[in-house]
């Protein structure tokens, strides 16, 4: 695939394409397959991005309201999760889409 631009009106066809859920199955096997690598990038990334220093602790334990804090963690950490299979499978499936919508 090269790098390419696309229409407003490419991009919308191929979201509305998207709709059918099992044009997502596919591509959500892959990411759930790839998601334990995924998840050491995003969690090496955020460590290096400082974004788990003391400040963000702090934060955690304000909102936890100091109650069960690892409780809410593994809550946040499975959000997150869901959030970026969801994301990644989406974003996979709409290239492909874009890509053969381009071919045809």
């Amino acid at each position: 695939m090269t790098d390419r631009t696309y229409t407003a009106e490419e991009v919308d066809a191929a979201v509305e394409a998207l709709q059918d859920p099992e044009r997502l199955k596919h591509a959500e096997e892959i990411v759930i397959h790839a998601a334990p690598g995924l998840q050491r990038i995003l969690n090496a990334a955020l460590h290096a991005g400082g974004y788990f220093d003391d400040a963000h602790e702090q934060e955690v334990m304000r909102a936890a309201g100091a109650t069960d804090v690892q409780a809410l963690r593994t809550l946040l950490a499975e959000e997150t999760r869901l959030g970026m299979m969801v994301g990644v499978a989406v974003g996979f499936e709409l290239a492909h889409e874009l890509q053969r919508r381009r071919e045809t």
